[in-house]
C-alpha cells in the first residue's frame, strides 16, 4: 500500500507554527502535581539537598533530547515515527513505532489513574464517601472530559495549551509556594550526602526515563507543524526551556516537601498526600489544579498516540479509533485501581521495562539524524510502504543491540538480568545503558556502511 506525499508530510498551508507555540505546549504539558512526586522519589534515594536539586536540574534538562529531535520535524514537516522509518525500514519500524504507541497510551492510562484519584478527592471534601461506584463515575468523567480534546485541530489545541500553560501555570505555582513553608528546613539541611555512584545516578535515571526519553517520541508529532523557516534554535529553546522551567520547579517543590510528607513515595494515591499538607480552605482549588495540569499531558498523549496508530498502518475512522483508545484509558486504569492498587510501583515499573526500547530508539534515531539526515532531509521514497525499503539493517540492528544492553542491566518482577546488581539493580539505569549501547553502535555503523545508514530506496 502506496503513502501519497500529503500523507507522509504535513502540508505546507498547516505549517504556519512559531517555536513559541511549541513553548506553551510543552510547558502545558509538565505542570503536572506529579512532579512534586518525582521530587520526593528523588530525596528517597538518600541524597543530600544539594545533590537532590542538582538530579532533578539534570532530569529536566532531559528535555533538551525533545527539543533537539524537533527539529527533524521542523525540518521534514513529518511526525516522529513516519520520519523513524527511514531509519529502520518501513517493516523494521514496526516494533519501535508499537513500543512507541505503548508508551504514549500507558502515559495516558497512569493519567488518567491520577485524575481518577484526584476526582475522588475532591469529591470526598463535599462528604461524598469513597467507593467503588464513585471510583467508576470518576474515572467515566475524566476519561470523556479527555476525549473531548479529539475535537481540537493544531491550531486550537496550541490556544488550549496556551490557556492552561497561563490559569493553570499560575495556580500551580500559588499552590507550590503556599506548599514551601511546610518544609522542615533542619530536617532538609540535615541530609546528608548520597553516594553519587549508587544514589544519585540511578535517581537521575529514573527521572530522564519519565520525562525526556518517554516524549522523545512524540517530538516531531509538534514541530511538523511549525513553518520551515524558523529557527532551528529557537523552536530547540522553545520546547526545552518551555518543559524545564515547570518541570524543575515542580520537582524542586517536592523535594522539599519530603521533609514534611515523608511517605508521599509510598502513598497509594500521592495526590491525596499532597493535598493533606495544605492548609484546609486552599484544598478544593489545589485539586481543581491538579486536574488542569493533567489535562495538557493526556491531550499530548492521546493526540500522538492516534498518529502512531496511523503510522503502524493501522487505518480506522475516527470513531473507531477514538474507541480504541477509550477503551485502554478504561481497562488499564480499573485493573489499577481495583485490582493493582500500588499506583507508584505500576508506574516505575511501566517506566523501566517501556524506557528501554524507546531510549535504544532514541538513539538511533537521534544519532542518524545527527550524522546523515540534518544534511540530506529525510527522502519520501524511504517513508513510503510501497518504495521504502524494508529493513536499515544499520538502524534495527543498533537497536537490538540497546535493547538487549538495557535488559541485562535490568531487574522487574518479570525476569533479571545477570548484571542488575550493584548499583543496576532497582534502577533505570539500564535505561541509559540502552541509549548509549544504540548510540556507539549507531555511529560505529555509519562509518561502516554509509550507504546501508541511508536506507536505500528498494522494497525488500
Amino acid at each position: 500500500m502506496s503513502n501519497s506525499k500529503s500523507e507522509l508530510f504535513i502540508p505546507s498551508d498547516e505549517r504556519t507554527g512559531s517555536p513559541k507555540e511549541l513553548f506553551f505546549i510543552w510547558f502545558a504539558g509538565n505542570i503536572g502535581i506529579l512532579g512534586v512526586v518525582y521530587g520526593a522519589l528523588i530525596v528517597s534515594y538518600h541524597l543530600s539537598f544539594i545533590q537532590s536539586v542538582l538530579a532533578a536540574a539534570a532530569g529536566a534538562l532531559s528535555f533538551a533530547l525533545v527539543g533537539y529531535l524537533s527539529l527533524s520535524g521542523l525540518k521534514s514537516g513529518g511526525t516522529t515515527f513516519v520520519l523513524s522509518r527511514a531509519v529502520f525500514g518501513v517493516k523494521g519500524n514496526y516494533i519501535p513505532n508499537l513500543l512507541g504507541w505503548l508508551s504514549l497510551i500507558g502515559w495516558l492510562a497512569v493519567n488518567v489513574i491520577t485524575g481518577t484519584l484526584t476526582l475522588m478527592s475532591l469529591f470526598g471534601l463535599f462528604g461524598i464517601g469513597q467507593s467503588a461506584v464513585l471510583t467508576v463515575i470518576s474515572l467515566a468523567l475524566f476519561v470523556v472530559l479527555i476525549l473531548t480534546s479529539n475535537l481540537f485541530g493544531q491550531n486550537v489545541l496550541v490556544k488550549v495549551q496556551t490557556f492552561f500553560t497561563y490559569v493553570f501555570g499560575a495556580l500551580t505555582f500559588l499552590i507550590l509556594v503556599i506548599l514551601i513553608p511546610q518544609t522542615d528546613w533542619t530536617a532538609l539541611f540535615k541530609m546528608s550526602n548520597g553516594n553519587w555512584l549508587n544514589g544519585f545516578l540511578p535517581a537521575l535515571s529514573i527521572i530522564i526515563a519519565g520525562t525526556g526519553i518517554s516524549w522523545s517520541i512524540a517530538s516531531a508529532d509538534y514541530s511538523a507543524y511549525q513553518n520551515p523557516a524558523n529557527s532551528g534554535k529557537k523552536v530547540f529553546a522553545g520546547v526545552t526551556i518551555g518543559a524545564f522551567i515547570p518541570l524543575f520547579f515542580i520537582m524542586g517543590v517536592g523535594i522539599l516537601l519530603s521533609t514534611s510528607v515523608p511517605d508521599l513515595v509510598s502513598a497509594s494515591n500521592p495526590i491525596q498526600a499532597i493535598g493533606n499538607a495544605l492548609p484546609k480552605w486552599m484544598t478544593v482549588v489545589y485539586f481543581i489544579t491538579a486536574l488542569g495540569g493533567l489535562i495538557p499531558q493526556c491531550i499530548i498523549s492521546l493526540k500522538s498516540a492516534r498518529v502512531n496508530m496511523e503510522t503502524l498502518n493501522i487505518k480506522v475512522s475516527d470513531k473507531t479509533a477514538i474507541a480504541i483508545h477509550a477503551l485502554i484509558m478504561i481497562l488499564i486504569p480499573v485493573y489499577v485501581l481495583f485490582i493493582s492498587e500500588d499506583f507508584l510501583m505500576n508506574f516505575q515499573l511501566f517506566l523501566g521495562i517501556l524506557g528501554i526500547g524507546l531510549a535504544a530508539w532514541a538513539a538511533t534515531f537521534m544519532f542518524d539524524y545527527v550524522l546523515l539526515r540534518s544534511k540530506t532531509g529525510y527522502d519520501a521514497g524511504l517513508l513510503d510502504n510501497a518504495t521504502g525499503r524494508a529493513f536499515n539493517y544499520n538502524g534495527v540492528i543498533s537497536w537490538i543491540i540497546g535493547v538487549v544492553t538495557g535488559f541485562l542491566f535490568t531487574n522487574s518482577p518479570f525476569f533479571s538480568g545477570p548484571f542488575a546488581t550493584g548499583i543496576f539493580k532497582d534502577s533505570s539505569l539500564g535505561v541509559l545503558l540502552a541509549f548509549a549501547a544504540s548510540a556507539v553502535t549507531t555511529i560505529i555503523l555509519s562509518q561502516v556502511n554509509r550507504k546501508s545508514m541511508q536506507g536505500g530506496v528498494s522494497h525488500e
